[in-house]
């Protein structure tokens, strides 16, 4: 059995990224890939435990959440319920919104990148993304969302820090250009305009649709 593609997409806050995530496997599946979406932090119990992190109902230092994140993606590889490497072993494909360079661009204003990048060491050696797609907004355009869309300000949503990830991100992809496989992908624009760039960048890693 031919194993599963497993595609991240990656952004900012506010990056549009999770509306993307949908209409990008509808589309595959239409064509007859296999396919399912995920996201993290998980609905695990380490990923519930982010959540409330997020949303103020429980405190935690920013480098033991990063260090809850590198957990909680372990387990999205490997628990035995829906893990992803199973998933991609039975030839399904994966679109996952955000991955490890979320952590590496996010975590690494608190911490240093190669601390962080260690620290999820293992997810890289268990699974690297097919490709990785982020989604480049400015700033502005995703505050302006993230107020338009969210009751619940989360604790990684100020400007000055959302600068500093998108920074980070850059940074990371760069250090690691040449083991990862990242395409960045204009997020501004209508719904449909952006999930036709996303396209446009996915679909040549699945030949077999375009034949």
């Amino acid at each position: 059995m031919k194993r599963g593609k497993f595609i991240a997409l990656e952004g900012i806050d506010g990056s549009g990224k999770s509306s993307q995530i949908g209409p990008l496997v509808r589309r595959l599946a239409g064509l007859g890939v296999p396919c399912r979406e995920t996201r993290e932090p998980t609905g695990g119990p380490v990923g519930s435990l982010i959540r409330q992190i997020f949303t103020g109902r429980v405190t935690a230092d920013n480098r033991v959440i990063a260090a809850l994140y590198a957990a909680d993606r372990i387990d999205h590889l490997v628990n035995e319920v829906d893990g992803l490497l199973s998933a991609l072993d039975q030839g399904i494909t994966v679109v996952s919104d955000r991955y490890y360079f979320s952590s590496y661009a996010y975590h690494s204003v608190d911490a240093d990148m190669d601390w962080v990048i260690q620290a999820n060491a293992l997810s890289a050696q268990l699974l690297r993304p097919t490709l990785t797609v982020f989604l480049d907004v400015p700033v502005e355009t995703a505050l302006a969302r993230i107020r338009e869309n969210r009751f619940v300000e989360e604790i990684f949503d100020g400007e000055d820090r959302l600068r500093r990830t998108r920074e980070l991100y850059f940074q990371a992809f760069e250090r690691l250009r040449d083991i990862e496989r990242v395409a960045v992908v204009d997020g501004t624009g209508s719904q449909e305009q952006v999930g036709q760039r996303i396209w446009e960048a996915v679909a040549p890693y699945f030949p077999e649709i375009l034949n």
